[in-house]
């Protein structure tokens, strides 16, 4: 896709996009998103249907059989999926998050390897940085690799890994030189297959239940040599890199949830009525709704506008990435919550659709970088040198 970009017009290329996808998620995902809430199950038949349309990592390139979707594809495709379903968007986001490493810091071998399977859906890719004590400070993380001849011998472990068990690839950061730090961090790509790798119990969440959630363990599995990404204890800058280009795409996806809430929250609002007349004709109400779209007006500026500077990787990236994952996040958490509101009493049930919106919306505060972490970011961007 050409990278042309206008601040306050997408391209005829990606509003077709944009309407393709719609298309889908209403068709094929929205009827579903309930049931996948209550069950907790991974989604295989929505996978199946992104797969099917080229929207499950639209954003691999076409020189690895992918469709070779910029920033702003990838956020439409969030965007549009987590509309009518969290956890469906999280098939998306997820590809891109454990497939980014590769593209910023693989070798072209690596890349040749790994990339084309998750173009043709054979494969899902996850993401492996987080530990029970590195969290938001991940240089602290316990889990090593050790040189063995041509291998590398990984123990420790990594939490909250999502789509853990559904995927076949993992991009996990472990200390090669504990002495050094984060400069001593180094990515490998882990197969689920690999002996000695395994997995927890399924976590028991708020939110996004399709979409599964596991730690992973490590005991003496031996890695190739050839399947460390980039330079030995070049994976931390990998890892930052990869957050600074994927949380814009978890900002697209809360905003998406924040539409979505938006919508339901408006379509109720005409349709409910009391004291003779609609809730809509109520002016505190109208004020709430009023509030809810412009929040969800600027979160979309901003997302958009953040992705147009990856794309162009310009030198505020950091920031804008920052910035656009904190007031998208939460931007959804206030509207979902005021979407439950209008909807009073039915929107505390799930006869509605926007208390699951509500706790769907609650992680993107949190994953690829709590919000404070992003205030800190922003701040460090802002007043560096």
């Amino acid at each position: 896709m050409d990278p042309e970009y206008d601040l306050f017009r997408l391209s005829d290329e990606h509003e077709a996009l944009r309407e393709a996808v719609r298309s889908l998620a209403e068709d094929k995902i929205a009827p579903r998103a309930a049931e996948i809430d209550e069950t907790g199950e991974f989604p295989k038949d929505v996978y199946e249907a992104l797969v099917g349309a080229g929207f499950h990592a639209i954003h691999i390139p076409e020189a690895y059989g992918g469709e070779g979707g910029d920033q702003i594809a990838s956020c439409i495709v969030a965007e549009e999926v987590a509309r009518v379903c969290g956890s469906s968007s999280l098939i998306p986001a997820v590809n891109k998050l454990g497939t980014t490493p590769l593209l910023v810091g693989g070798s072209e071998e690596l890349k040749q390897r790994y990339l084309s399977e998750v173009a043709s859906g054979e494969a899902m890719f996850s993401y492996a940085l987080s530990e029970r004590e590195a969290g938001s400070d991940a240089a602290a993380m316990k889990t090593r690799a050790v040189r063995d001849g041509d291998s590398w011998v990984l123990n420790g472990q990594k939490s909250w890994i999502t789509n853990a068990g559904i995927s076949k690839y993992y991009t996990v950061m472990a200390s090669t030189d504990p002495e050094k730090g984060a400069r001593g961090i180094s990515a490998f790509v882990v197969h689920h297959d690999d002996p000695g790798f395994s997995l927890g119990t399924p976590e028991r969440k708020l939110g996004i239940h399709g979409s599964p959630t596991r730690e992973i363990f490590f005991e003496d599995v031996r890695i190739p040599a050839d399947r460390m990404v980039g330079e030995e204890g070049t994976g931390f800058g990998t890892a930052m890199k990869t957050l600074d280009i994927t949380r814009i795409t978890i900002g697209a996806q809360a905003l998406g949830m924040a539409q979505g809430a938006l919508d339901a929250a408006v379509d109720y609002a005409k349709e409910r009525r009391q004291f003779g007349k609609a809730i809509a004709e109520f002016q505190g109400l109208q004020f709430m709704i009023a509030d809810m779209a412009m929040k969800v007006a600027a979160a979309r500026s901003l997302v958009y506008q953040a992705a147009a500077k990856c794309e162009r990787m310009e030198p505020d990236l950091s920031f804008f990435g920052a910035a656009a994952k904190c007031f998208a996040s939460d931007t959804a958490m206030e509207v979902t919550t005021n979407a439950v509101q209008v909807f009073g009493g039915a929107g505390y049930v799930r006869d509605h659709p926007v208390e699951r919106m509500m706790r769907d919306a609650k992680i993107t505060q949190i994953y690829e970088g709590t919000n404070q972490i992003q205030r800190l970011v922003m701040a460090r961007s802002l007043l560096r040198g």
